[in-house]
């Protein structure tokens, strides 16, 4: 059997007596970090006596064959990340797949995720969602994926590290709109928890006059309404700007934001050259 268990994203304390019962009693354990994995069993007072292997980015696609072999076995495998649920932007998802298409039985632990924690902190609607994960660190990519939600209808979730969110929220206040209402969500659970909520405009000074930004960030943004769903005149106008100022041509900047908005080439080429459309 694969178990995919959740783990603490801040506070041990939100450790589940489920959590702790997998952690005694797995044959293997898959662990994102090995010595994470025993310091929060050091911290529930649990005593492994599993054979641990770590389970991370990096060798995630070797190791798949190596547990599949543990299931066929018929040994309890359980996988654990750092923090949250194994799969959600951490390890989990080829071992879930290789283990689902050869015959065996997978389950969870369910636990604590960043994700849905900042959604229900930040006071946004939360009856549709998407998660994005990490928003891309090269600016010309980060701009190509913002322009392609622009439009998107549903409350948006993202991750990022601390000393890209202040570029993270200024990429998104050209594509979104500076008054698209949005939520920072930092340390949660942790004793420094911090939720910023107001516009990405506001959010953008937040981050700005902050000395230092610090711990696990994620990122929540309002979905686009039925009346910003088609863009401006001067947000294309921006958006080409933007793919410029990232090395493109003109030429590639705009059909880069036709086919990330939908809009059509004429219309973004109009916005780009001042041909105003009378759409503002």
């Amino acid at each position: 059997m694969l178990i995919l268990a959740g783990t603490p994203i801040g506070n041990v304390g939100d450790a589940s007596e489920r959590l702790k019962n997998a952690l005694a009693d797995a044959d293997v354990i898959a662990a994102e970090d090995t010595r994470r994995l025993r310091r929060l069993a050091q911290d529930l007072a649990v005593n492994l006596t599993a054979k641990v292997v770590s389970h991370f980015e990096g060798n995630e696609r070797e190791r798949v064959g190596e547990l599949l072999g543990y299931l066929s076995e018929g040994l309890t495998v359980l996988v654990i990340t750092d923090a949250g649920m194994p799969s959600v932007s951490d390890p989990g998802y080829r071992i879930t797949a290789a283990a689902i298409e050869n015959g065996h039985e997978v389950r969870a632990v369910p636990g604590p995720s960043a994700v849905l924690t900042a959604l229900a902190l930040s006071g946004l609607p939360v009856d549709r969602f998407c998660f994005e994960g990490f928003a891309p660190r090269k600016h010309g990519e980060r701009l190509r994926v913002f322009g392609a939600l622009a439009t998107e209808l549903r409350t948006m979730v993202f991750f990022e590290s601390p000393h890209r969110t202040e570029a993270t929220l200024t990429a998104m206040a050209d594509a979104f709109g500076s008054d698209r209402p949005a939520a920072v969500c930092r340390e949660l659970t942790k004793t420094y928890e911090e939720v910023a909520r107001g516009t990405l405009a506001d959010l953008v000074d937040w981050a700005s006059n902050k000395e230092q930004i610090k711990g696990e960030i994620t990122i929540v943004v309002g979905g686009a309404t039925a009346e910003v769903v088609e863009l401006s005149d001067a947000q294309l106008a921006q958006l080409v700007t933007e793919g410029i100022s990232s090395g493109l041509t003109k030429r590639d900047a705009i059909d880069q934001v036709a086919a990330s908005t939908g809009m059509g080439r004429k219309r973004v080429y109009a916005a780009a050259h001042g041909e105003s459309s009378g759409r503002h």
